[in-house]
């Protein structure tokens, strides 16, 4: 495989932490390769590793073994280790995270909230928080602090927010564990749109129900992908 093919393509990665004198296996050896416009779904329990999975995809967490290239980028593997100013940039310029708990200032309003990401950019651009409110749903919402807004109106500013720079991979760590389910679902039917529009969405769930609405199904238990 070419990893030009893919926006990431980890092979045998493993990541250990260190408890004490023990040493605590996350992950051993996954393989994941993820093409441009792919939807794809890790599911598994809690405990099971998919956090752990997308802090690495995300470049928030370095792996202990393994290769893994994210956005043409060699991040781990074949002698490489990224240096941080450089796994800084590439998160800024390829990544959008969505969360379950949302992480919004709750000082800002929605507009300002989207406009984050790009402070560190040096590229403040109001129209584009704007219209991307908009596309979520939440344009009568712009001047609106989070505690004006309800859950899934959060996770919809939290969504826009993850768009703002332009990523080319959006990773999703359980963004509707704290939603009902007909807001969960206008959520995942708006990741599945921008799928179709050719952004790589990797998304974490528990839910069984949520997760065979994705393209691919990866099912993560005790660190492994497994088979069923």
């Amino acid at each position: 495989m070419s990893t030009n093919s893919y926006v990431v393509e980890a092979r045998d990665l493993a990541k250990t932490y260190t408890l004490g004198k023990r040493d605590i296996p996350a992950l051993r050896a996954i393989d994941l390769a993820l093409p441009p416009g792919e939807f794809t779904v890790l599911l598994g329990p809690s405990g099971a590793g998919k956090t752990t999975t997308l802090n690495l995809m995300g470049c928030l967490d370095r792996a202990t073994a393994g290769s893994l290239p994210v956005a043409g980028q060699m991040i781990t593997g074949n002698g490489v280790r990224t240096g941080e100013a450089r796994l800084d940039a590439l998160r800024r310029e390829h990544i959008g995270f969505v969360f379950a708990d949302f992480h919004l200032l709750p000082t800002l309003t929605a507009t300002e909230n989207v406009q984050v990401p790009l402070i560190w950019s040096d590229r403040i651009d109001r129209q584009r928080a704007r219209d991307l409110l908009c596309r979520v749903g939440l344009g009568h919402r712009l001047t609106h602090r989070p505690d004006e807004l309800s859950g899934g109106e959060m996770q919809r500013v939290a969504l826009a927010r993850a768009l703002v720079n332009r990523p080319s991979l959006l990773l999703a760590d359980e963004p509707t564990a704290n939603l009902d389910t007909r807001t969960r679902d206008e959520i995942f039917d708006l990741l599945r749109e921008l799928s179709g529009e050719g952004l790589t969405v990797l998304l974490a769930t528990h839910d069984h129900e949520l997760a065979e609405r994705g393209d691919t199904v990866l099912r993560l238990r005790g660190g492994v992908i497994v088979s069923d």
